[in-house]
């Protein structure tokens, strides 16, 4: 499901790469200065912080998972995946601060533009597929729990972790694969100057085809998150429903308007005589800056997911309000000790 990429970029933030398909070559880039004008110094702004925000986050994450973790289940290498797939995502971003603060110019060359808007759009799906996965985890667990008698609960026992570890590695390969595709059947007369822009396209290819059925599949996969969060909320464990609807909330605020809008964005490139074509360039940057706000988010899950992380965040807080106080001059010694448990 995590093919879900690359050739996504023709609809996002429009890899000039992926719609290629020598059926589908692109007709004059549109390009409207006045709303992107608008819209330059907010983007640049909220690129810089959700990569500094993430970017710390998710290293803390990836810190705490990798080092503190002593046995390995599915949740976590599922959450692992995750956390990579958010900090290649972040190490995208200062190349959009980039193009944002240079007056929505590219320098780079259009090689350079392919490359970061497909490592950013294959992250992107990856991770979604990474939090369909979690939500599925979750559902067979207490489904398992609940019946009593598994010999191989998913999340809590190893028995799960060799193929956790196979799917994942399928997801990224999937995704690797996509991202090759579309680098293999790019146009070649792509505008070295503009990057993340939108452009039109004469006819509907076999890629825009692969377009349309990744918008498909997002929409079975969160509906599979649905199904499987609302039996979560209706079981007996009330507080695991709790933290598990953090997931679906993230799913939903971070990934559903931008694939309700995509359809619109998609008919536009093939018929742009009937849409506001500056007003669908506007509105599609937002929304894959809200898509972005992902990255910063998943740190929030993973706390609320993870007995460990939030053992390792309160340490972290308690270390640290310790030396502070140390530093104030406080009197006597403050005990950190964190009572363990999951």
């Amino acid at each position: 499901m995590s093919t879900i990429l690359s050739p996504l970029s023709s609809m996002a933030t429009i890899p000039l790469t992926i719609l290629g398909s020598p059926s589908s070559t692109p007709h004059n880039q549109t390009y409207c200065p006045t709303h992107d004008e608008a819209l330059r110094v907010p983007q640049a702004v909220f690129y810089s912080l959700l990569f500094l925000v993430g970017l710390a986050a998710n290293l803390l994450a990836l810190w705490v998972f990798l080092f503190l973790r002593r046995r390995w289940d599915s949740m976590h290498i599922l959450l692992v995946n995750s956390a990579v797939s958010d900090l290649l995502l972040l190490a995208i971003l200062p190349f959009r601060v980039y193009y944002h603060a240079n007056g929505d110019v590219w320098r780079l060359g259009a090689a350079a533009c392919r490359l970061v808007t497909n490592v950013f759009y294959m992250n992107m799906y990856v991770n979604i597929a990474m939090l369909g996965l979690i939500g599925l985890d979750r559902y067979a667990w207490l489904s398992r729990r609940g019946g009593g008698g598994a010999r191989c609960a998913p999340v809590r026992n190893p028995c799960g972790v060799p193929w956790t570890w196979v799917i994942c590695g399928l997801v990224w390969g999937l995704a690797l694969a996509m991202m090759v595709y579309g680098e293999a059947n790019r146009p070649q007369d792509l505008e070295d100057r503009k990057c993340f822009q939108y452009n039109r396209w004469d006819s509907f290819g076999c890629i825009a085809s692969i377009n349309v059925a990744l918008e498909v599949m997002f929409w079975v996969v969160f509906i599979m998150q649905v199904v499987s969060y609302g039996k979560i909320a209706t079981s007996r464990y009330g507080r695991t429903a709790r933290k598990s609807f953090f997931v679906l909330l993230l799913f939903t605020v971070c990934f559903v308007p931008y694939h309700v809008f995509r359809p619109i964005y998609i008919r536009s490139q093939f018929n742009p005589s009937a849409y506001d074509l500056c007003r669908i360039q506007q509105t599609h940057q937002v929304m894959v800056l809200v898509s972005a706000f992902n990255a910063c988010l998943d740190p929030v899950m993973y706390f609320l997911l993870s007995g460990l992380m939030r053992k390792a965040a309160a340490r972290a807080l308690c270390t640290h309000s310790c030396r502070i106080r140390d530093a104030l001059g406080a009197l006597g010694t403050h005990s950190c000790g964190i009572r363990g448990g999951e």
